[in-house]
């Protein structure tokens, strides 16, 4: 039996919804603790759902579970307002983290060597909705972009979406290649958090989803 999918993303594998608008103060993800873990480039991640409630950024099914059914650390504790935002969307969860991105060296060492796909689905059973990831950019880093491939090595297959502050988009990130490049000056703060393909994820993208333009006569 199939997971079920997003008909959403079924044609692209991600949408950019609209920016987020709750107000999200830096001293949340500023204060928070973070580890030295390694994913995409130069980065550092605060933990505040995991497979077992601890301060452990390893995938769920270390843990012999489905990157489902998170539960919130100590750090949460410390950031309210990205736990409500998670909390609010009625969606199941599993993995949340804060990413913090220091700068990139070169855009071509982002699409040569840190081009990456996730591992989201391990243990998913059959029949029960596919887990993709949903971004909140915390910090404006409007000359930054996250990078899209459907084939890793085929430009041509490559989607770009801009980063300022408050950017939410959801992305099938065991589909597609996906790395940050971000030239900085400072670090890029940002939440990535698993959700489960469903009924209340697609009413959640839904209600974010930007209204087309009118067409001029």
């Amino acid at each position: 039996m199939a997971h079920r999918k997003l008909d959403i993303l079924e044609r692209d594998g991600f949408v950019i919804l609209k920016p987020n608008e709750r107000h999200i103060a830096a001293e949340e993800w500023e204060a928070l603790d973070y580890l030295d873990w390694k994913s995409g480039g130069d980065t550092n991640f605060a933990v505040l759902a995991s497979a077992d409630g601890t301060d452990d950024p390893r995938g769920f099914w270390e843990l012999g579970k489905p990157d489902k059914d998170g539960i919130w650390t100590d750090n949460a504790e410390k950031a309210p307002t990205l736990r409500r935002w998670v909390e609010d969307s009625k969606v199941r969860f599993g993995r949340v983290r804060v990413i913090k991105l220091n700068p990139s060296t070169s855009e071509n060492e982002v699409t040569s060597r840190f081009l990456h796909q996730d591992d989201n689905n391990r243990l998913n059973p059959d029949g029960e909705g596919w887990v993709v990831r949903a971004w909140v950019n915390l910090t404006d880093d409007p000359d930054s972009y996250m990078v899209l491939r459907e084939d890793k090595d085929d430009p041509s297959t490559e989607h770009r979406i801009p980063l300022p502050r408050n950017a939410q988009f959801l992305v099938d990130t065991e589909r597609l290649w996906h790395a940050v490049y971000h030239p900085g000056p400072e670090p890029r703060y940002a939440m990535i958090t698993s959700f489960e393909s469903g009924p209340a994820l697609k009413k959640w993208v839904t209600a974010r989803m930007p209204r087309p333009r009118s067409k001029k006569r």
